[in-house]
């Protein structure tokens, strides 16, 4: 295992018009020691014509692609699977990374010796054009997490050497929750660099914009998680995820017009 080396997981599934440019903020990573391992999940567009270019000119560039479709779970997999670096981070073919993201995070988890790492985040429409912030807790715990994820996976860095290098679940929404609840499980807690240091995709289309079909998730993820009955499992949503959930969607309208000069400085 290389010690200073940061596998990052791009799962891909008809990504051509965006992934180009996701890509392309990887290679302006100011910290230079990682490997891109984009996972293809079938696409039927150009998508492996794109990457197959990159792939040609960085060595450190990896392409797989899924003899089926099965979901962004398994893809991930796939790539924690191949991954030969010390870290894991995340980034799907429509998000993007500030060019500092990995320099400032790796220099953080060196002096906090922490396992996970997250931080703030910039929100871009389909055309790229910037629309909100979301400004990361310091810290999250567990039981924080289990009441609402508050914690942007595309920002996540994963230290193996201290939480576990698991499988993600394959559900086919909200797995990166559950996985985050799973590594929490032996880690404990996750710390946030405050500053942005990626830019989100806010996609009409995706999966995650379906706000409300995706709750419902939530009770596959308790009950994977923490073995709760259906029961226990709708208990904990109507009486503390849903109000933990719209409480998180007030404070974030509350804060956009706080925050919103970082929008050009970033």
């Amino acid at each position: 295992m290389n010690e200073s080396l940061v596998s990052i997981i791009m799962p891909s599934f008809n990504s051509a018009t965006y992934i180009a440019e996701s890509i392309e903020s990887i290679l302006r990573q100011t910290y230079t020691d990682w490997e891109l391992l984009v996972v293809d999940d079938c696409s039927t567009d150009e998508t492996i014509a794109i990457v197959s270019q990159y792939a040609a000119q960085d060595k450190r560039i990896r392409l797989f692609r899924l003899e089926k479709n099965m979901g962004s779970g398994h893809s991930r997999n796939h790539g924690i699977t191949n991954a030969e670096g010390r870290y894991l981070a995340f980034c799907d073919s429509d998000d993007l990374w500030l060019p500092h993201k990995l320099e400032r995070q790796m220099a953080f988890m060196r002096e906090r010796e922490c396992g996970i790492v997250y931080g703030s985040y910039l929100v871009c429409n389909d055309d790229g054009e910037r629309c909100g912030i979301i400004i990361a807790p310091k810290r999250q715990t567990l039981q924080q997490m289990k009441r609402d994820s508050k914690i942007g996976f595309l920002t996540v860095v994963i230290d193996t050497q201290k939480c576990p290098k698991i499988p993600m679940p394959t559900l086919r929404k909200r797995q990166d929750w559950a996985y985050l609840l799973m590594i929490l499980q032996h880690c404990g807690v996750a710390y946030a660099v405050q500053e942005p240091i990626a830019i989100y995709r806010h996609r009409k289309t995706s999966l995650s914009a379906k706000k409300f079909g995706l709750i419902a998730y939530a009770i596959q993820v308790y009950q994977l998680v923490f073995g709760y009955t259906k029961v226990q499992a709708y208990a904990y949503l109507f009486c503390v995820f849903l109000p933990n959930y719209f409480w998180k969607r007030f404070r974030v309208m509350c804060y956009q017009r706080r925050y919103r000069h970082l929008l050009a400085e970033y």
